[in-house]
């Protein structure tokens, strides 16, 4: 079987040539254009950070890949779906302002922000999963799946329960609505904090099920009639309807796997993946820590398995960062991802995925 190409740039730039520019020769070597634009909708993913986190990308490259996109015909938009956990982004109107505060306007970007899932992230396509081992239908933000092409833009970083935070995690965790997530995080059902709940009623209106009902004003789930769509989750301003966070870290990466596969077959793909800024956990936080490891560089593939191998080879060829977790880790496993959680095995989902038919875990690194 022929080896994957993984393209590499480092984060050295000339009087000449500017990150920016670097990016779009990187992009263009790659091989984007073999990917027909013309007039197509191109989702790019990306992650808008949460406000307060400063490690996610800027949105610089994100402006980049836009104007290869627009160049070669087509008609991009940033995309991302809303949160499972209380936060800034766990509904379309807080996900767009924390985007915005965050630099992702049509004026910095040259192009709309979408939230895929929609206002309250209810709004998604059941996606059959052909060999999910645990997923029989992805729940995938509607917008995403309407798009015509799927552009992954990634910020490679640590994860607490994904061990890395890359192109897979980024398209299978990202695309999914919130009931997508919830299924992901969880091999349970919700429940309802009694304390938060005001008995309003919307949860029991949207239930399928009749799963849900009111008792003196409070609101309370019954686990066997409840499916777990999450729908209820969405709707509940008070949040006081709770995923049980119960899926195992292995579980839980070969469920988004099986998300990647749902969003990405059927339509062309494209993956770009930075490696700088390496903070030991997800963008998600409300903060970010010294990164774990020096900026490498920029990398870029058809395929998202052999680009995350790539990235995941890289971190662990570089020292730790002086004064980072890694630092202060014990280093039993050789592997920096797991030497900062411990409890994590991040190939899980790269082998899923290639079981799957995702990609190839062989590559071939080109450097540009």
């Amino acid at each position: 079987m022929e080896k994957s190409k993984v393209y590499f740039t480092d984060m050295h730039v000339t009087m000449n040539e500017s990150l920016q520019q670097k990016l779009t020769r990187l992009i263009r070597t790659a091989g984007i254009s073999q990917i027909n634009f013309n007039k197509k909708y191109a989702a790019i993913k990306i992650h808008f950070g949460e406000p307060g986190n400063l490690a996610y990308l800027r949105p610089n490259y994100a402006k980049t890949v836009v104007d290869i996109v627009k160049e070669l015909g087509g008609k991009p938009f940033l995309t991302d779906c809303n949160t499972l956990y209380v936060g800034g982004r766990k509904n379309a109107l807080d996900h767009l302002d924390s985007a915005y505060l965050n630099g992702f306007s049509p004026f910095s970007t040259g192009c709309h922000v979408v939230i895929g899932d929609g206002l309250k992230g209810t709004d998604d396509i059941l996606v059959p999963v052909e060999k999910g081992e645990y997923v029989t239908e992805a729940k995938i933000g509607h917008a995403i799946m309407d798009a015509d092409v799927l552009i992954s833009l990634t910020h490679f970083k640590g994860h607490e329960l994904a061990g890395f935070g890359g192109a897979l995690k980024n398209i299978g965790m990202g695309c999914g609505s919130r009931a997508g997530k919830m299924e992901m995080h969880s091999s349970g059902k919700p429940n309802v904090s009694q304390e938060h709940c005001i008995g309003c009623g919307m949860c029991t209106e949207i239930c399928a099920h009749t799963a849900i009902t009111l008792t003196e004003q409070k609101a309370s789930i019954n686990h066997e009639k409840c499916v777990g769509c999450g729908r209820c989750i969405g709707v509940c301003a008070m949040d006081a309807i709770r995923p049980a966070w119960d899926a195992s870290s292995a579980i839980m990466n070969k469920k988004v796997a099986e998300y990647t596969w749902a969003v990405l077959q059927g339509r062309p793909h494209f993956h770009v993946s930075l490696v700088i800024d390496v903070s030991p956990f997800c963008d998600c936080h409300a903060e970010n820590d010294v990164p774990i490891v020096p900026n490498i560089g920029m990398f870029a593939s058809f395929d998202p398995v052999a680009l995350d191998i790539a990235c995941a080879d890289a971190v662990n060829r570089q020292p730790a960062m002086a004064g980072s977790l890694l630092e202060k880790s014990v280093r039993e496993h050789h592997d920096h991802f797991k030497d900062i959680s411990p409890n994590t095995d991040w190939e899980v989902a790269i082998d899923h995925a290639v079981k799957l038919g995702l990609g190839s875990k062989e590559y071939e690194l080109i450097t540009i």
